[in-house]
């Protein structure tokens, strides 16, 4: 479990297919400290540590994984989100993330709003539903609050911290994200469902 507080910006430093995908991602973090078979979330995607070195570890990755996330993108030199998994203490500045990615939005439209920027992302209509304004959701690992949602297209608010300390200040139009739901409605919707 993660809580969407993104602590690093790693970096892909390699891509080798194995039958998976085995990618090796530099990171800040202090490798002594991560036993192997930890999760890290690496841009939303909750992934297993395989193999560590200094400044680095890495993570195999399935080829369903791949073809649901953004991971499909990725490349050599490209920096990610990464955060590691919650602690029985750690303190709870998110919300609760799974790192089990539902899909990919696209940001549609930015605009500065003050000194936040505020973006518009289009989702799978399968997963519009699911979204709901002052509601929360894991955009590429980072935990943000739903302004508004109009169909298949919602809008957050991103502030200058949150640009300067994850990838986000290098967003386009155009860029494609890992999407995570909120996890209570996604069981709401489960139990209306069983009960309809």
């Amino acid at each position: 479990m993660f809580t969407g507080i993104v602590t690093d910006i790693g970096t892909v430093s390699a891509l080798e297919p194995r039958g998976d995908l085995r990618a090796r991602i530099t990171t800040r973090y202090d490798t002594t400290r991560i036993d192997i078979g930890a999760s890290i979330s690496c841009d939303g995607v909750c992934l297993t540590v395989v193999s560590l070195g200094q400044d680095w570890f890495e993570v195999d990755i399935s080829a369903e994984t791949v073809s649901k996330t953004t991971i499909s993108d990725w490349t050599v030199g490209q920096p990610i989100n990464l955060e590691r998994a919650l602690r029985l203490g750690d303190e709870m500045g998110g919300h609760i993330v799974s790192g089990h990615v539902d899909g990919v939005a696209e940001l549609v439209e930015m605009r500065d709003e003050g000194h936040s920027t505020r973006m518009r992302f289009r989702v799978p209509r399968d997963l519009a539903g699911f979204i709901a304004p002052k509601g929360s959701v894991a955009l590429n690992g980072t935990s943000l609050t739903v302004n508004e949602v109009e169909g298949d297209v919602f809008g957050v608010n991103v502030i200058p911290h949150t640009k300067s300390v994850t990838t986000w200040g290098q967003m386009a139009v155009g860029s494609r994200l890992n999407i995570e739901i909120d996890m209570l409605a996604r069981y709401v919707a489960r139990l209306q469902d069983w009960q309809g």
